[in-house]
């Protein structure tokens, strides 16, 4: 068999990739033509009869479309925070700590993810909690009060969990800047923040749009959070959840969003040529 490349790899890929066909592909595939079904009032049960009554509901309900817009919003605020934190984190990992140091703050950077989701989440409700959160007991003394459950603890919450996926692709990426772009950049006068502008960020970019992938899919998807810390709000997650028990075709409806969402940004994102640069 070693003589025959193309058998070997044909062997080796046959597994993933029917398991790519089969559990992803396939149960997008499901996931759609479900949404196009719809149930029996009275008994429940799923009635295989394609017709477009969950889209329609879906599309004319204000309150479903509240639901999208806020965890669109909540998405991209979560990226956007991200993003402004993992970069100097990511620029003093990569360029100005030692070697020693570099290990060290990777395995920090690691850490939080070896940690149970639903621990980060309780521990972020115990800090947020109002009145009696460890927020207000630290911050009442000087006037300021705990966010509490809400729209900003959901986004602060997220943000925790998915920093250290924005953190790691930039810090690669800055990685292989060569330090003489940088260095070239403040002999001829640049100041810091034009360096940054107009040296830095154009060639991290992939490693931007990596991390804003992982970011926003996550977010995009999430439920747990908003069911935790995130009070009366709801996500789109949550409404999948809560009709995934007494209204399958339509919380199938409700899912096809974010996939739809994901797939529109990674088409921009290929418009872009990011992707290539990976």
């Amino acid at each position: 068999m070693h003589k025959k490349p193309r058998m070997r790899l044909t062997a080796l890929l046959t597994a993933p990739v029917l398991w790519l066909v089969v559990a992803y592909l396939g149960a997008l595939a499901m996931l759609l033509v479900t949404a196009f079904f719809t149930i029996d009032s009275f008994t429940g049960n799923v009635i295989q009869q394609f017709n477009f009554g969950n889209f329609q509901d879906m599309l004319t309900d204000a309150a479903y479309k509240n639901v999208v817009l806020r965890t669109l919003g909540i998405a991209i605020s979560v990226t956007f925070f991200c993003t402004v934190l993992a970069i100097p984190m990511a620029f003093y990992m990569a360029k100005i700590a030692r070697p020693k140091t570099q290990k060290i703050l990777v395995a920090l950077v690691l850490t939080p993810l070896w940690a149970s989701y639903l621990v980060k989440i309780y521990a972020w409700r115990t800090m947020l909690e109002p009145g009696n959160g460890v927020l207000d007991w630290l911050l009442k003394p000087i006037g300021i009060h705990s966010p509490g459950f809400g729209g900003p603890a959901i986004i602060i919450g997220l943000s925790y969990l998915w920093l250290p996926y924005m953190i790691l692709p930039i810090y690669a990426g800055l990685e292989r800047l060569p330090n003489n772009l940088l260095d070239a950049s403040g002999d001829l006068g640049a100041l810091n923040f034009y360096t940054l502008r107009k040296v830095i960020l154009p060639l991290i970019f992939p490693s931007l749009v990596a991390g804003s992938m992982f970011t926003f899919s996550l977010s995009l998807g999430d439920y747990i959070t908003a069911q935790i810390i995130g009070g009366k709000l709801q996500m789109l997650g949550n409404v999948v959840y809560q009709n995934f028990s007494i209204n399958l075709p339509f919380a199938a409806t409700i899912a096809t969003i974010p996939v739809t969402i994901m797939a529109l940004y990674l088409y921009l994102v290929r418009r872009t040529g990011a992707l290539a640069s990976m």
